[in-house]
């Protein structure tokens, strides 16, 4: 099994090759799952009906949706309706049979709900707001995805989850890729994105071992740094390997297999 995800402007840019690399190692008989984000589309939407997007920063740097009630609304619509069925319709013009799903559906994406964020305002000084509707996966259903994964399916993932209190939750898509590739003990994490891989120092780090993220985590700019740490709690909870690689490419998948990317290591 096999768990790519796709977000940001390699979604935007580049959706079509990437549907057209996914199915094509569909056909070859791998068992897929895709995670799509697509939070730029979100904020499209929202201005489009009247809401302006909002995004905060957390003390380690890393940015990202404020999702509150009015937001979740357009968040669920786009995410879990235009994004995610559009995505199945052009798998299935390529010959792929494929089933939509959010993390609500059949309680696939459990969370919990952040009760309270800190973040750091413009001045950097760090203050707690409510926690809105943003959540941490606590569990995955995995026998719910391997019957649909035998039933030769490929399952496309939305990153909404359901709460404790039954609530729509919006989760982090690097998150939800990781906590399903670790939950199904997936061969393989693809993190498709924007850039190369990891670059330090201008260069391309071709493998990473686990254990030495922490000597280099510092250098790493917040963005990718979340990416990274994803990948390695995957490696280090029994997924193979994880690579992060463009999703600018004609086959972004058959690329990662001929060594593109940065490969992280147990």
């Amino acid at each position: 099994m096999i768990v790519v995800k796709a977000g940001g402007r390699a979604l935007e840019a580049n959706l079509d090759k990437i549907l057209e690399s996914l199915a094509k190692h569909f056909k070859l008989g791998k068992k897929l799952i895709f995670v799509h984000g697509g939070g730029d589309t979100v904020s499209r939407y929202e201005r489009l009906m009247g809401l302006e997007p909002r995004f905060i920063t957390s003390p380690s740097g890393i940015r990202s949706r404020y999702t509150d009630e009015k937001e979740l609304e357009v968040y669920v619509m786009v995410m879990a309706g235009k994004l995610n069925k559009e995505i199945v319709a052009r798998l299935q013009a390529l010959g792929v049979k494929a089933i939509g799903l959010s993390g609500a559906d059949g309680a696939l994406l459990k969370a919990v709900r952040k009760k309270k964020l800190i973040i750091v305002n413009e001045r950097g000084r760090k203050r707690v707001i409510k926690g809105g509707y943003t959540g941490s996966i606590k569990e995955v259903d995995v026998e719910f995805l391997e019957k649909i994964l035998d039933s030769r399916y490929l399952a496309v993932i939305s990153p909404i989850a359901i709460g404790s209190e039954h609530e729509l939750l919006n989760v982090d898509a690097d998150q939800a890729a990781s906590a399903i590739a670790i939950a199904a003990k997936a061969e393989k994490l693809l993190i498709l994105t924007d850039v190369e891989g990891l670059i330090l120092d201008g260069k391309l780090i071709h493998e990473l071992r686990a254990d030495d993220f922490e000597k280099i985590k510092e250098k790493i700019g917040a963005g990718m740094n979340r990416k990274v740490m994803l990948c390695v709690k995957a490696v280090k909870n029994g997924v193979r390997a994880a690579i992060i690689s463009s999703g600018l490419i004609e086959d972004p998948l058959s690329a990662i297999e001929g060594g593109r990317g940065t490969r992280i290591l147990p």
